[in-house]
């Protein structure tokens, strides 16, 4: 599946020339709309750390984007893992908090520019109206593939054993060529995540892990998403639903765990995007869909 992937983004941005600003594998287009401009504060931050003995494997970022502590480096055997990290100023580590983590789409890539995740997309911040003891990580990793699959994984790994994590509530969302990633690693280690969104994208994880663990999954996309159209999240789904149903769960039991929303054109039209795939940022402001991730414990 992968090879048209590396070369299809320049193809669609040469000859169809659409808003592909949150495109999992288009080139690098302008923020979308409601994007933040891509300042840097220079400020030296004040952010409770992850314990002495952890110290050593992480370096530390020095600036502050919007409350995150921008550019921490993971050095770990998977390699060299970037990410923003926004922890709460009540964070002591004496109770747990939830624990999210972004995944974007090609444009927020590290390749891209540092923060480029941050300035292009609204997940990581719109997540904090639903939890005021969360600590929010956007990693910025270079591809949507097993490499970062795998980073992914040990990023996650790593956040739950230096801070004071609830198992109960570590979600997740992967948009575009992020949900490409994060479906690889539902496939691989469902049991890390309480629930996980996948956001305009396609699933190239294995399905049964998820099926197994009973990880609840909404998939939203447009009807006339301009890069993976709305098939694959249609696939998914059925095969998600299939699974469940061998496995002799109840109709009721699987609508809870599995929720399939594809959008139409007005919804795009109403919320002020020019295009369906690069307007996946509106999902980012939809209460139904992040109400729904975050109610899960």
């Amino acid at each position: 599946m992968f090879p048209f992937f590396k070369v299809l983004p320049f193809l669609l941005t040469a000859t169809m020339g659409l808003n592909f600003s949150g495109c999992g594998n288009a080139a690098s287009a302008p923020p979308r709309e409601n994007s933040d401009p891509p300042a840097q504060v220079q400020e030296t931050p004040s952010v409770p750390t992850a314990p002495a003995e952890e110290e050593a494997a992480v370096t530390e970022g020095t600036e502050l984007y919007r409350g995150f502590l921008m550019d921490n480096v993971l050095h770990a055997p998977e390699g060299d893992i970037h990410y923003h990290i926004y922890i709460p100023d009540s964070y002591d580590g004496s109770e747990p908090y939830a624990l999210y983590l972004t995944l974007p789409g090609y444009e927020g890539l590290y390749f891209q520019g540092v923060g480029q995740n941050l300035y292009s997309e609204n997940f990581a911040f719109e997540a904090l109206q639903y939890n005021d003891q969360m600590i929010v990580a956007a990693p910025q990793l270079s591809d949507w593939g097993e490499t970062s699959a795998e980073q992914t994984i040990a990023l996650t790994e790593y956040l739950l054993q230096a801070y004071h994590i609830d198992r109960d509530q570590v979600y997740a969302n992967g948009y575009s060529g992020g949900g490409e990633t994060m479906s690889r690693v539902l496939g691989l280690r469902p049991d890390l995540f309480t629930a996980y969104l996948h956001c305009a994208s396609q699933w190239d994880g294995a399905y049964e892990p998820v099926v197994e663990a009973q990880v609840p999954v909404y998939l939203v996309v447009g009807e006339g998403d301009e890069y993976y159209g709305p098939e694959p999240t249609q696939e998914a789904y059925d095969r998600l639903y299939a699974l469940y149903r061998e496995a002799g769960v109840s109709e009721e039991e699987i609508h809870q765990l599995l929720v399939l929303d594809i959008k139409d054109a007005d919804y795009f039209r109403q919320g002020g995007a020019t295009s369906q795939h690069g307007g996946g940022n509106l999902f980012a402001r939809d209460p139904e869909i992040m109400g729904w991730l975050f109610m899960h414990r």
